[in-house]
């Protein structure tokens, strides 16, 4: 099958591409899937993932993967990380596409992210400063419990230990 060209020239087509992509006569397309297709997450299964675990929304209401989406519908996307992405559906697409003609089947309305001296990173060393002493240690455990970022193991209520 050829690829779909423009002009004289041999340029790829987006919309072509876009077209080809679309869903036959009125079909619906799966939010897992379109949020695949245009790039918001890396994989089909994140994608649906991401729908299991409340972290999309369409309208204002958590989804299911095989929920259809429409033309006008608003997806937000929040993924652990990263800023929340909000974008609108302009054109219902089924295959993953490349970059710039997935950017064109949607409207993206998400905040901007949050200034870099806002999210100051807590307990850098600086370079050459030598192994953190026990002390320098419980300060920096201390540090990421009040800012939320705890490497990831729970600490017992009772004896505070890990």
């Amino acid at each position: 099958m050829a690829a779909q060209t423009s002009g004289a020239a041999g340029t790829p087509d987006p919309a072509g591409a876009a077209r080809a992509a679309a869903p036959a006569g009125g079909e619906s397309v799966r939010v897992d899937s379109w949020i695949w297709a245009v790039r918001l997450v890396k994989t089909r299964s994140a994608g649906a993932a991401a729908c299991k675990g409340g972290h999309v929304k369409v309208n204002g209401t958590s989804v299911k993967p095989a929920y259809a989406l429409r033309v006008g519908d608003e997806v937000r996307l929040r993924r652990p990380g990263e800023h929340e992405r909000l974008v609108v559906v302009k054109r219902l697409i089924r295959k993953r596409v490349g970059a710039p003609v997935a950017a064109e089947t949607y409207v993206d309305n998400s905040p901007p992210p949050p200034p870099r001296a806002a999210i100051a990173p807590v307990g850098i060393r600086d370079r050459g400063a030598g192994r953190p002493t026990k002390r320098d240690r419980r300060e920096l455990e201390r540090l990421r419990d009040v800012f939320g970022q705890d490497p990831g193991q729970e600490r017992d209520p009772d004896t505070g230990r890990r």
